[in-house]
């Protein structure tokens, strides 16, 4: 499935076209209106530019690329999978959760095996009793008890634009994903390793450390010169060779090293161990001497400084990180002294500002020394203290901390308060800067669903898929009934996933919820509870909005029992938003709005966050938490309290937004001469040659 076809499909909703046309006519006309009627049936079509040029080959070849492109889009929306419900008739005739448990106790009774197990359990479990937690109808029977999906006009259609060849789309996001700003997510570096392998040619900068690895594995395997210009750069691209982890996040297992390969490692190693760079070994130094009993640098006298980092890795030579004589400077009250050992690194400077402006030393001159700092740092460190700075004067429920796996906890603001004057001339000094960064995009298109949603300044934690936004950002819902849906397929042993709701009013209290333990209320139902998944389970939550009596919705997966997220052999989560008098199956392929995979270290999953307005309006902001939860018996019921504290904090968080940014090239200006559009899905009309900008390639807006 994961072919770089069938990623660029995916991922840039764009269709490689690499056939040339029909030298005769055929029937390639009828065949692209049969794929564009298949692809309207899970909610794609083709754009009018793509139909004609389908039209123009052979019909035998768009068969072929119909039936990847539709087996493509389909996994996308999460339609490749049969997702049947516990209760056949979902979301009718779901009984009373009470009503339930007594008709399932009563089925146990009058069954003469179970009755006995019954019987003589001195406590019972009702999760093991007869006929819970398995389908007890097929997927057939599903379908035979729900009518089609009554059509409406606001079912989602997303447009499948026409590519260019596939070597020059690959070519183009190659240099997109590797020149990006940005960190990327996991799904994003394993792309840019099979596009690495694919396109010969590479983009002047990669700023982004994780991805100089990735690329250099290529570059190593073809016999070229590596980028690096530190050592953990070296360390980074050993990490990947052996399929680990180049954000050094986690241990690799090293082994051994062809000698030609250990050879080029100690060479790049050697050439950039300076004195002043060996006080970086330190933050990662047990992976360096796992490294180094595997490189072997002794037997390489050629390359005295590579053994240097050998030794400040084993302690035997000293090497003072520029971190560590910070902090010494800081905690012995030598403010200044801190701030002139920052100067020589810009981005670390600005990542300590609001410390330093705490820290009791004259805010002038730490402003002064950030106003010298901004030039040198990175576009993204600029536009994350810009957005930390804009929060610092609003009160908050708590301080939230997320790690690049999306694991997210909370605690209490102890920092100093900062006067407002001095957050205004930091602003002010950003903005500055940020402005004269930004390049020029001639006369700027703007869709203004676009602007409310927040800047990519890491993708570590957003699992890509359709829909998808990044962390903060806000949109609009339409229709009058959400569904929520998670499927799961187990790798190994028994997996329990609970979908699950919390309700809460507008202040984050009166809480309920549903859930496996509570079925239904006045507006939402549950779909029923599946307890293994050894050939994939669905489980789903209606929530009629106009009825809602709660202001505030958080859908969650919990991990019941089981396997976690990245051990499934498949996990995702989505919604669907359907008008009050559609019908259909459960799962409607072209009512989908969002879906994406599960992913990440925690027990409980919290993608996003439903808030109604003042103006009794629905929109959504997207969350991409996780919870470290417990390692079983994971309930909504359990985490509340967690749970609000954190998507308070992230709803009432101000996020940097594309507004800014547009705010800011506005008022710089432009020369004209092109075209630049920017929002949530190209329109048909734009003139020929314009840049497009959507939510999949939002990182380019970041400045370098």
């Amino acid at each position: 499935m994961d072919t770089l076809e069938s990623l660029v499909i995916t991922r840039r909703l764009r269709v490689p076209v690499d056939a040339p046309a029909a030298s005769t006519p055929g029937w390639g006309e009828v065949a692209a209106r049969q794929l564009d009627a298949a692809l309207l049936s899970v909610g794609f079509t083709c754009s009018p530019a793509l139909l004609e040029r389908l039209a123009r080959l052979p019909g035998e070849t768009v068969v072929d690329l119909g039936v990847r492109v539709l087996a493509a889009v389909r996994h996308l929306v999460g339609d490749h999978v049969r997702h049947n419900a516990y209760f056949i008739d979902f979301p009718k005739n779901v009984p009373d959760t009470v009503e339930f448990w007594a008709g399932l106790l009563r089925q146990a009774m009058l069954d003469p095996v179970a009755d006995a197990s019954v019987q003589h359990s001195p406590a019972l479990n009702l999760l093991t009793l007869p006929g819970y937690g398995g389908y007890r109808h097929t997927y057939a029977d599903l379908l035979g008890a729900h009518a089609e999906l009554v059509a409406s006009a606001g079912d989602r259609v997303t447009v499948l634009e026409l590519g260019a060849s596939l070597e020059s789309e690959a070519r183009e996001w190659y240099f997109s994903l590797a020149g990006a700003e940005v960190p990327p997510a996991e799904e994003d570096l394993a792309a840019l390793r099979s596009l690495a392998e694919f396109c010969a040619e590479e983009p002047d900068r990669i700023p982004v450390r994780e991805n100089r690895a990735v690329i250099n594995q290529a570059r190593l395997v073809a016999g070229r010169p590596l980028l690096v210009d530190t050592v953990t750069d070296v360390l980074r691209l050993a990490c990947g060779l052996f399929g680990g982890d180049v954000t050094l996040a986690t241990p690799t297992r090293f082994l051994s090293f062809p000698r030609a390969r250990r050879r080029a490692l100690l060479q790049a190693l050697d050439a950039v161990a300076t004195p002043a760079r060996l006080g970086d070994v330190s933050r990662h130094r047990e992976q360096w001497k796992r490294l180094g009993e595997r490189l072997h640098p002794g037997e390489y006298p050629r390359f005295p400084r590579a053994a240097h980092v050998f030794e400040v890795a084993r302690g035997v030579r000293e090497a003072p990180g520029l971190d560590s004589r910070v902090e010494a400077a800081l905690s012995a009250g030598r403010t200044g002294e801190a701030v002139e050992l920052l100067e020589r690194a810009p981005g670390a400077l600005l990542r300590r500002l609001d410390h330093l402006l705490r820290s009791g030393t004259s805010v002038s001159a730490v402003l002064d020394a950030a106003e010298k700092a901004v030039a040198g740092a990175s576009g993204r460190v600029l536009l994350s203290l810009r957005e930390h700075l804009q929060n610092r004067l609003a009160s908050a429920a708590g301080r939230v901390f997320v790690n690049r796996n999306g694991r997210a906890w909370a605690a209490s603001d102890a920092r100093a308060p900062i006067e407002e004057t001095v957050v205004s001339r930091a602003v002010a000094i950003l903005d500055e800067e940020i402005t004269r960064r930004l390049p020029d995009l001639g006369e700027l298109v703007v869709d203004p669903e676009v602007l409310d949603v927040a800047l990519p300044l890491s993708g570590k934690a957003v699992a890509p898929g359709l829909g998808m936004l990044p962390r903060g950002s806000l949109s609009a819902v339409d229709g009058e009934l959400l569904r929520f849906f998670v499927h799961w397929r187990q790798a190994e042993r028994s997996t329990d996933y609970d979908l699950s709701a919390l309700m809460l009013d507008a202040s984050y209290g009166d809480a309920e919820h549903i859930s496996w333990t509570e079925y239904r209320n006045s507006f939402a139902v549950y779909s029923g509870d599946i307890t293994d998944a050894s050939d994939g389970a669905s489980e789903f939550i209606d929530i009629r909005l106009a009825e809602a009596k709660r202001s505030i919705i958080i859908p969650q997966v919990n991990i019941y029992d089981g396997e976690a997220f990245d051990e499934a052999a498949e996990a995702f989560f989505g919604y669907m938003s359907r008008d009050a008098e559609q019908e259909g199956r459960p799962f409607e392929p072209r009512t989908v709005r969002m879906k994406s995979d599960l992913r990440g270290a925690g027990r409980v999953a919290l993608p996003l966050v439903f808030l109604r307005g003042d103006d009794g309006a629905w929109r959504v902001k997207w969350l991409h938490l996780y919870l470290r939860g417990r390692a079983g018996f994971n309930q909504v019921e359990g985490n509340r309290v967690t749970t609000s504290l954190l998507v308070r904090s992230i709803v009432e968080r101000d996020y940097l937004r594309v507004r800014h940014l547009v705010d800011l090239l506005r008022r710089k200006g432009t020369s004209g001469g092109h075209t630049t559009y920017i929002g949530l899905q190209a329109p048909a009309d734009l003139p020929e040659g314009s840049r497009v900008i959507t939510p999949g390639t939002l990182h380019e807006l970041i400045p370098a």
